[in-house]
């Protein structure tokens, strides 16, 4: 059984992680009005899987005995003025899910919690990564993004992104 403060820090953050999708879905639908359809896939795949860190920590949680709340998912509120929005705002959103994340895990550690720590060592390196690529987008769009022809080809390399399932054994 895992501490209550535990659990429900976890609990939290499955509905955090479905905002996160919701979220992505958002900055997706932005780019599919503005024709980037590379820009609109690259966040359609985010979504997926942010979506699928939250059943990854609903799956943690049943097999640790533990009940499953759903809170209401809140309605993406973000207003875009530039293609360059959606990319900030989803390196900003991602430092703070590190955040929660950190967070998680300094509960688990505070009480010994060793199981939730490994189960959560993934979800730690994950958050560097996914820090790493919307930084990278970034960076790709202020050098290339200015440029019709480089903005033609920045979107058709983020076409080519594949959804990779996560590997994490819970």
């Amino acid at each position: 059984m895992l501490d209550k403060n535990v659990s429900k820090l976890i609990n939290e953050q499955v509905t955090k992680e479905f905002y996160s999708a919701y979220l992505y879905l958002d900055f997706s639908n932005y780019y599919y009005d503005l024709g980037l359809d590379g820009f609109a896939h690259w966040y359609d795949v985010q979504a997926q899987e942010e979506r699928d860190h939250a059943m990854l920590m609903r799956t943690y949680l049943i097999n640790n005995g533990e009940h499953v709340t759903f809170e209401e998912v809140p309605k993406p509120d973000k207003e875009y003025k530039t293609a360059l929005d959606p990319l900030e705002m989803g390196l900003a959103h991602e430092q703070a899910v590190t955040a929660l994340i950190n967070r998680i895990y300094k509960a688990a550690k505070d009480v010994d919690d060793f199981r939730t720590m490994q189960c959560f060592d993934w979800f730690v390196k994950e958050q560097g990564e996914e820090e790493k690529n919307a930084d990278d987008l970034i960076k790709k769009y202020k050098l290339f993004g200015g440029d019709p022809k480089g903005l033609y080809a920045l979107n058709q390399e983020l076409l080519t992104r594949v959804y990779a399932a996560p590997t994490l054994v819970l």
